[in-house]
C-alpha cells in the first residue's frame, strides 16, 4: 500500500510538473515554470524525503573533480551549441549587453540564480527523479525531462527546442553518471551561460 501511495503521488507530481512547463511555454496561461517547479521541489523533498539533501547538494567527495566535470560538459555542450542557428548560450535581451556592465552584471547574476540554479533543481533533481520513480528508469526519466527541457525553451523556435533539448538530456546523463551530484549540474549551466554572456558582451558572436 505504501508503494502504490508512493508511486501514485510520484505520477501526480510529474504530470502536475509536465502541465507547468507546457502551460507556460505552449498553452501560455501560466507565469514562468522554473519559480513554480523550484517551490514545488522544495516543498516536494521537504515532505516526501524529510530533508532537501536528496536534491543533490550533499558535499562532494571532491570539488576539483566536480568542476572538472562541470569544464568538460561545458565544452561538449558548447561544441554542440554551434550546429544549431540559435545555440542555447544566448542569454535572453543579448543586444542591450554589449558595452553595458551594469547590465552584463544583471545577466550574470540572472544566469546563476535563476539558470544555473532554478532549473537545474526544477528540471534535473525534481522531475528527473520523479520521472525516474515513475518509469523505475533514470535513463528514460533524462529523455523525459529532457523533452520537456526542451519546450521550456519553445521562444527559440524548433531549433532552439532541439538544441535546449540535447543539452538537457547531456546535464541529465551528467547528473544520473556523477552519483545525482547536482553541484555538476549547476556548475556547468552556470560556464555555458556564463561564456555566452561574455561573448555577447565583447561582441564576438557577430
Amino acid at each position: 500500500m505504501a508503494e502504490n501511495a508512493h508511486m501514485a503521488t510520484s505520477i501526480i507530481e510529474l504530470l502536475i510538473g509536465v502541465a507547468v512547463v507546457l502551460g507556460h511555454n505552449v498553452w501560455h496561461i501560466l507565469p514562468n515554470e522554473v519559480p513554480i517547479l523550484f517551490v514545488l521541489a522544495l516543498a516536494s523533498f521537504c515532505l516526501r524525503d524529510g530533508n532537501w539533501k536528496r536534491l543533490g547538494f550533499t558535499r562532494p567527495a571532491s570539488w576539483r573533480k566536480t568542476i572538472l566535470w562541470a569544464l568538460a560538459i561545458a565544452v561538449v555542450r558548447l561544441a554542440i551549441g554551434e550546429l544549431f542557428p540559435d545555440p542555447a548560450t544566448s542569454p535572453k535581451g543579448s543586444e542591450q549587453i554589449p558595452g553595458h556592465p551594469g547590465t552584463a552584471l544583471a545577466a550574470l547574476a540572472f544566469i546563476w540564480i535563476f539558470a544555473a540554479f532554478g532549473e537545474e533543481i526544477a528540471y534535473r533533481a525534481y522531475l528527473t527523479r520523479r520521472a525516474a520513480e515513475v518509469t523505475r528508469s533514470w535513463w528514460a526519466a533524462a529523455v523525459i525531462t529532457s523533452v520537456l527541457f526542451g519546450f521550456g525553451h519553445s521562444y527559440k523556435g524548433p531549433g532552439g527546442m532541439i538544441d535546449s533539448g540535447i543539452a538537457g538530456l547531456l546535464l541529465a546523463s551528467a547528473y544520473i553518471l556523477s552519483g545525482k551530484n547536482l553541484w555538476v549540474c549547476v556548475l556547468a549551466h552556470g560556464f555555458i551561460d556564463t561564456t555566452g554572456l561574455v561573448v555577447f558582451y565583447f561582441g564576438w558572436s557577430s
